[in-house]
């Protein structure tokens, strides 16, 4: 008897798991990537490439013509989502501050890389990035966020 109810105590907390993770989102990883004049972040596929070519543009500025995010974020059971990244920069002595959207689905159980890129233009007028912060949105309801050191 004892064993039985041991049994069905398991079984009601591993039914318990999905209903409580319903509706949760997370956003779980920001990588900020330099372009240069052709578009590119790396100038090969592998990543000990990616971050050497990241550090070169990092050190020259004037090689650089743009940045774009790559967001990793969950968002289950939450039907339209909106992935909002704010940035924070500067250019001479004044601050700047510019707005990415994009309107993006649920993922269910596995997570959604999204890009989100700066127009050239857009790069121009901004200057230097000092910070970022990612949110996701569900209405007008933030339920998730990640922001980096200096924001």
């Amino acid at each position: 008897m004892l064993a039985l109810r041991n049994i069905l105590l398991i079984l009601a907390l591993l039914m318990a798991i999905p209903a409580a993770q319903a509706g949760s989102a997370k956003v779980l990883k920001v990588l900020p990537h330099y372009l240069d004049d052709k578009g590119r972040m790396a100038l090969n596929p592998s990543l000990f490439a990616r971050d050497a070519y990241q550090s070169y543009l990092r050190l020259n500025p004037d090689k650089r013509s743009g940045v774009k995010f790559d967001v990793n974020w969950r968002g289950r059971g939450l039907g339209q989502l909106k992935l909002r990244l704010e940035l924070r920069g500067a250019r001479g002595q004044g601050p700047t501050t510019v707005t990415l959207e994009e309107t993006v689905g649920s993922t269910g159980w596995f997570s959604k890389w999204t890009t989100l890129r700066f127009t050239e233009e857009q790069w121009k007028a901004f200057g230097e990035l000092t910070a970022w912060r990612a949110t996701l949105w569900s209405g007008d309801k933030m339920v998730a966020e990640q922001k980096s050191f200096l924001w």
